[in-house]
């Protein structure tokens, strides 16, 4: 199964990952995949990423050698799926004690696959626990590869203290460089005091030339609000549901769908019954990547009530809005720093964040005028230049080419 590299003058790039699809098709995040897959014809790309039911322990996927560490006995490897390891920390405490035979589960794969194969370059994805386990590696090991460590923003906002910030400046001034997906994120490293000269803003990608783009033969609703999120706090699906109500009132042919999955959902679903709205709501679980662009693309609008939680976690970037927009589906969004560095108040309507009130105006304001298709391919024209996949991998694979050609001898 693993590819035989004799003839093969690619350098080789080590992705290290909490979160990776497990299949093809999973409903799991899979913007790492995704980057990865894209950087094979200039890599042989390897990717460690966590073990999880139902997943082989070793298998090519889309030309991504993938490796699955074990960390817990099969059933128990369930701290990373379904809401992320954040979430799923504070939903069920006792998945604490999965967090040191992760780390270590990882640390020593990684190390082992150091010396078994001529690893070039390093991309650990999260400042922690992959870039922390990347930087002991290279300051223990005189032959280590240089690592380029990416923050996607929960383990930036969410994981805040003195320690876990020494760690991050650590983090940050070890590696060879760091991106981070937002401008937003770039400030908050700078807040805490680490070293920004070294840090780039380089979103992930959307596929905005072939899966995320228009369909003109399908018919746009006058009256469906969409929703896409995981269920976890700081995607703010309750203030949109508290907002139906009213919106209701406005418009009474008005529904919306949510696709999701997460801690929350039978929180929100209580709430749907709570405000009598079982038959205007519409919960379609999880959804491959496949299948959203023809929700999008039907929808009068897509709704991102993002919040700023009371940990201070917040979205890192929100290319769900970026798929919708590539869609030709009008955006609203809340106003908060990381949806700023995707749209500015021409292109989408940005709201108050956890305001139902101006989440309420601003459905019926969309409802009541909706933008021209001119107007929705500006928008999506400009996105192009900046997310499509194609400038995005683009980016990556410069980054790391520079620092495989400065790895350590």
């Amino acid at each position: 199964m693993t590819p035989d590299p004799s003839s093969d003058k690619r350098k080789t790039l080590l992705v290290i990952s909490s979160t990776y699809p497990r299949w093809t098709g999973d409903h799991e995040p899979g913007f790492v995949h995704e980057l990865a897959k894209r950087l094979t014809s200039q890599f042989r790309v390897i990717a460690l990423v966590p073990s999880s039911p139902g997943a082989s322990f070793h298998e090519i996927l889309d030309g991504v050698e993938v490796i699955r560490f074990r960390y817990a006995p099969r059933r128990f490897e369930t701290l990373v799926n379904d809401g992320g390891i954040i979430s799923n920390l504070r939903r069920h405490r006792w998945k604490i004690l999965l967090l040191p035979t992760f780390v270590l589960g990882q640390s020593w794969r990684l190390w082992r696959l150091s010396r078994t194969r001529k690893v070039d370059v390093l991309h650990a994805h999260w400042l922690l626990p992959q870039g922390l386990i990347a930087a002991l590696l290279n300051k223990l090991s005189g032959t280590s590869p240089r690592y380029v460590v990416t923050s996607h923003g929960a383990d930036l906002f969410a994981l805040r203290g003195k320690v876990l910030d020494e760690l991050k400046r650590f983090v940050v001034r070890t590696a060879a460089a760091v991106t981070v997906v937002s401008e937003a994120m770039r400030n908050e490293l700078a807040h805490i005091g680490a070293d920004v000269r070294k840090v780039r803003v380089s979103a992930m990608g959307v596929d905005l030339q072939d899966r995320f783009s228009p369909n003109e033969s399908l018919e746009r609703s006058r009256n469906e609000l969409l929703f896409v999120g995981r269920f976890v706090e700081k995607k703010g699906l309750r203030y949109l549901i508290d907002a139906m109500p009213t919106i209701l009132r406005v418009n009474p042919s008005a529904f919306l769908t949510v696709v999701g999955f997460g801690p929350e959902e039978k929180e929100r679903q209580a709430q749907v019954l709570r405000l009598g709205l079982q038959s205007k709501v519409r919960f379609l679980g999880a959804l491959s990547q496949q299948d959203l662009p023809a929700l999008y693309q039907r929808s009068a609008m897509f709704v991102a009530p993002f919040v700023s939680t009371s940990s201070g976690d917040q979205e890192g970037l929100g290319l769900v809005a970026v798929e919708a927009a590539g869609c030709g589906c009008p955006v609203i969004a809340s106003d908060l720093p990381a949806i700023r560095d995707v749209f500015d108040q021409s292109q989408a309507m940005l709201v108050e964040p956890g305001s139902v009130a101006a989440l309420t105006n601003a459905v019926c304001a969309l409802f009541a005028n909706p933008p021209s298709s001119q107007f929705r391919e500006t928008v999506r024209s400009s996105l192009r230049g900046k997310f499509d996949w194609s400038i995005v991998a683009g980016h990556y694979s410069r980054l790391l080419q520079e620092a495989a050609i400065s790895r350590k001898n």
